[in-house]
């Protein structure tokens, strides 16, 4: 069975947002449009939130944008929730991650009772994944890696992702394809 994982669509990495991604409100409205014509092709659709709570040195004054960032993804914001363009989209579950910590994977991330993402697709039977959301050079990427480390068999819908530069993005793409993650395009899925 195949799973869509929608990673970190906020409105904190989008244009507006504290932590903004050039064209993350486009990649919003794009996995929106995908889910409403393709959502009968996943019987399970997944979301993953950065939700901060106190993530310690991940948050910093004087952010080096490597591994401290400024705020972004705070619980409980109108920001760390899910972007309004998939408001429509009703996934099957949701996980979120980084309270305490940073955290760049789903993988990381769980759902409302503690249960991790790996054992919620365990538990659904789920063998394949797409990967699509925010942002490609970051968690995406991280997701996508998780993901094909427990061997399922993972592809990042190219169209629907969008990395914080683009030199970040061609080093994710050609780590995620040197990996065994399979990058294509959402129309030739």
């Amino acid at each position: 069975m195949r799973a869509l994982l929608v990673v970190d669509v906020q409105p904190t990495f989008c244009e507006g947002g504290s932590l903004p991604v050039e064209g993350g409100n486009a990649v919003a409205a794009a996995i929106a449009r995908y889910v409403e014509v393709h959502r009968d092709r996943y019987p399970l659709v997944v979301t993953t939130q950065d939700w901060h709570v106190d993530p310690g040195a991940h948050f910093s004054d004087t952010p080096d944008f490597v591994d401290t960032w400024p705020p972004h993804g705070v619980a409980g914001t109108a920001e760390a929730a899910i972007h309004p363009a998939l408001a429509a989209m009703l996934p099957d579950l949701s996980v979120r991650k980084g309270a305490y910590a940073a955290a760049y994977s789903g993988f990381e991330g769980v759902d409302a009772d503690g249960r991790p993402l790996a054992d919620l697709l365990r538990e659904g039977g789920v063998t394949d994944v797409d990967v699509v959301g925010i942002a490609e050079s970051h968690c995406v990427r991280a997701t996508a890696l998780d993901a094909h480390a427990l061997g399922l068999r993972t592809r990042v819908l190219t169209d629907l992702t969008v990395p914080v530069t683009p030199e970040l993005g061609e080093r994710a793409r050609a780590e995620l394809a040197a990996t065994g993650v399979e990058l294509v395009a959402s129309y030739d899925a």
